[in-house]
């Protein structure tokens, strides 16, 4: 039977008692991005959102028209985003030794910004654009030249970024999108897609593997800003608590690893990746 779930904390103490001597792995979610500007999914008084999935991107011309065009503006506002105070305890973790390495959700590369070494993407980066027909990768820089130059002013008509609802995916709620032109890839004319995982799409098989094995490779796993909602991050939490390995989750609200977790602290993730910083020793 599952043990019930730890009364949640915002004392930091237990969590480095249980984390002290370990080397970790960290699963990061879009909560750790929000001190950077970048609102989450799911958090505490976020506004519910339906994603696109990729059925509806490759099936659907006016779906795929209507995501480009909002991803064009939020593209441009997450690009601006600088790592936070989180991200950059995390970097002086793994400098230390303390930390082996990030398993992150987001596609900000805010981590990669900070300094992080060890990183996997689970769900892919926004600063790339892949072709579904031939494969052909080119920089999401490259791809809003072409998208400034055939939709003239499509920023300006919309307001600034700041007035727009901006999503971690680099998405943006935009309600007039029919007149937007999209790009084609310029190798094939196939549909361009930005190099992440949609809902209703999988995560590359060698990249959970990869992540499996940081997992085990770990002392212990700290889990930050996420909700564990979805499967893709919920089964590293779910793979370490079979192991006996101890689980650290560091969330805002309820998330769906809590029965799992060693620890739960409800604390900002800047708050607690800072204190983390300086409270755990290099292990020996």
């Amino acid at each position: 039977m599952t043990e019930p779930a730890l009364a949640p904390t915002d004392d930091l103490d237990e969590a480095v008692e249980v984390l002290a001597g370990h080397r970790l792995t960290v699963l990061t979610g879009a909560g750790i991005s929000t001190d950077s500007g970048i609102p989450d999914y799911r958090g505490p008084g976020s506004p519910p959102r339906t994603p696109m999935t990729y059925q509806q991107f490759v099936g659907d011309l006016a779906f795929r028209r209507h995501y480009w065009a909002r991803n064009h503006v939020g593209w441009a506002h997450v690009h601006r985003a600088a790592p936070n105070a989180g991200h950059r305890a995390l970097v002086d973790l793994e400098a230390r030794g303390v930390v082996l390495g990030v398993i992150t959700q987001n596609v900000d590369l805010l981590h990669e910004d900070a300094g992080s070494r060890n990183v996997i993407d689970l769900h892919g980066r926004y600063d790339r654009v892949v072709c579904l027909s031939c494969g052909t990768v080119v920089p999401r820089a490259a791809l809003a030249r072409r998208l400034d130059a055939l939709n003239p002013g499509f920023v300006e008509s919309v307001g600034a970024v700041a007035d727009i609802e901006i999503a971690p995916d680099a998405d943006a709620v935009i309600e007039t999108t029919a007149h937007f032109v999209i790009a084609d890839c310029e190798a094939c004319g196939g549909i361009l897609k930005p190099d992440i995982v949609y809902f209703g799409e999988n995560v590359p098989k060698e990249r959970v593997q990869r992540a499996y094995a940081m997992v085990d490779d770990a002392g212990a796993l700290l889990v930050v800003g996420s909700s564990l909602t979805v499967m893709s991050g919920l089964r590293f939490v779910r793979h370490a608590a079979r192991s006996g390995t101890p689980v650290v989750i560091v969330n805002r609200g309820a998330t769906r690893g809590d029965p799992l977790a060693t620890v739960k602290v409800e604390v900002g993730t800047s708050e607690a990746l800072t204190t983390l910083a300086r409270e755990l020793p290099t292990p020996v």
